[in-house]
C-alpha cells in the first residue's frame, strides 16, 4: 500500500513517516512531496492509496492542489496547523485531518479509517462541499456531509429540519426523506449549524429557522414546523429562542 506525504517542511515529512512506520512496521511504501506541483507530479505517477496533504504551502495550498484532481483515486488526509475556518471546512465536508503537531494515536486512527474506506468513491463529492466552505460561498444549495455506519450522505442545509440528540449519537431529520442517524454528538453539529441560524431550543433539539412555522405558547412553549412537529422550549433557552424568533421577523 502506498502512501504520499505532501508537506513542504521536510521535518514535518520526516516525522509523518517515522511515526508511521512505527506504526505499521513494513506495511506501507512510503513516498514524499514538498509542495503543490511536486505533489500532482508523485500523484500521477505513483498513484498512491492514501495521501496526507499539507494546507498551506509555499507554492499554493492543498486546495488548489485537489481542484486539479477531478477524480481522486486516493484517501486524503488534510494536514493543517490550527485555523478554526478551514477545521469548519473540514467539519462539514467530513474529510479527515490532523492538526499538527500531529499525535500519534490520532494517525492511527486516521489511517486505519483510510484503509477501511480505500473503495470508497464520495472523495469528489466531498471535496466539492470542502471548497464550498472554504471560499465561503452562500448557496441556497449549501451541503454538509453526513456519514452513518453504512453510508455517506449529501444533504442540502436547506432541508434538514432539525437535529435531535440520542445520547451521544444525533438523528437528523429532513424534508422528504427518512432521518438520518450519525455517531457525533449534537453539541459538535450546534458549533458548526447556529451560525447558519439554527436554534439550540433544548438540551436535546437544533432547529433549522427558516422551517418554523410558529411559537406555541401553551404548556412551556414549543416551536411549530412546517412538518407539524412541536419541538420543546426550555426555560432556560425560552429568552434566547424568542429574541432569535424576533430579529428574524
Amino acid at each position: 500500500m502506498k502512501i504520499l506525504l505532501i508537506d513542504n517542511e521536510p521535518a514535518i515529512r520526516d516525522l509523518l513517516r517515522s511515526m508511521i512506520e512505527a506504526l505499521a512496521p513494513g506495511k506501507f511504501t512510503i513516498d514524499e512531496a514538498g509542495g503543490v506541483q511536486s505533489g500532482l507530479l508523485k500523484i500521477r505517477n505513483i498513484q498512491p492509496d492514501i495521501v496526507f496533504l499539507d494546507v498551506e504551502m509555499d507554492d499554493g495550498t492543498g486546495f488548489d492542489l485537489m481542484r486539479q484532481i477531478p477524480e481522486p483515486g486516493f484517501q486524503l488526509i488534510f494536514t493543517t496547523a490550527y485555523n478554526q475556518y478551514a477545521i469548519q471546512a473540514f467539519k462539514f465536508s467530513a474529510v479527515d485531518y490532523l492538526l499538527k503537531p500531529v499525535d500519534p494515536a490520532e494517525l492511527d486512527r486516521s489511517l486505519t479509517k483510510a484503509q477501511q474506506r480505500l473503495r470508497d468513491k464520495d472523495l469528489s463529492q466531498q471535496l466539492s462541499v470542502l471548497l464550498q466552505e472554504v471560499t465561503k460561498q452562500q448557496s441556497h444549495d449549501r451541503k454538509i456531509v453526513l456519514k452513518d455506519i453504512e453510508n455517506t450522505y449529501f444533504i442540502r442545509i436547506a432541508d434538514i429540519l432539525y437535529c435531535e440528540a440520542e445520547g451521544t449519537y444525533t438523528r437528523f431529520h429532513l424534508s422528504g426523506t427518512s432521518p438520518i442517524l450519525v455517531s457525533k454528538n449534537l453539541k459538535e453539529y450546534e458549533s458548526m449549524l447556529e451560525p447558519m441560524g439554527f436554534i439550540r431550543t433544548h438540551h436535546s433539539y437544533l432547529v433549522n429557522p427558516s422551517r418554523i412555522v410558529r411559537f406555541d405558547k401553551t404548556d412551556g412553549g414549543a416551536l411549530i414546523l412546517e412538518s407539524g412537529t412541536s419541538i420543546p422550549v426550555s426555560q432556560r433557552k425560552k429568552d434566547q429562542v424568542m429574541q432569535t424568533l424576533e430579529s428574524r421577523a
